[in-house]
């Protein structure tokens, strides 16, 4: 199967050749796993990021403290959009628990926005 394919683009005056390449279906502004989470600097302080603006928002006694991110995809749209799992711990203590948040940054405008922000369904196994 080629990997590109050619359109003829006519008008009045020119001829030309268009050549756009090809993608597997859904991969067009589909989600992409972001590897090695856990050492990838952006990643690990869009998750911080993530709590503090929860606990900002939220304004209430029990604030999460930040553990670590430990998945995230990424998908290009006008700019970029991250989903995230974040382990958290209640300030006050407690086992950890997973949220699931999703950012949206556009640094042309400098911007970052908090989309999402909720528990997730999943648990996390302690690791031996």
């Amino acid at each position: 199967m080629p990997s590109f394919v050619i359109f003829p683009k006519i008008s009045q005056k020119t001829r030309h050749l268009v050549v756009l390449p090809l993608r597997p279906a859904g991969m067009l502004g589909g989600r992409t796993k972001v590897d090695d989470v856990e050492t990838n600097k952006e990643i690990q302080a869009m998750g911080r990021y993530s709590v503090e603006e929860y606990n900002r928002l939220r304004r209430s006694e029990e604030d999460l403290t930040f553990s670590r991110v430990v998945e995230a995809e990424q998908q290009v749209v006008a700019g970029m959009k991250y989903y995230l799992k974040i382990e958290t711990v209640s300030k006050g203590g407690g086992d950890p628990k997973v949220f699931e948040a999703v950012v949206e940054v556009k640094p042309w405008l400098r911007s970052k926005k908090l989309l999402k922000f909720s528990p997730s369904s999943e648990i996390l196994l302690p690791v031996n």
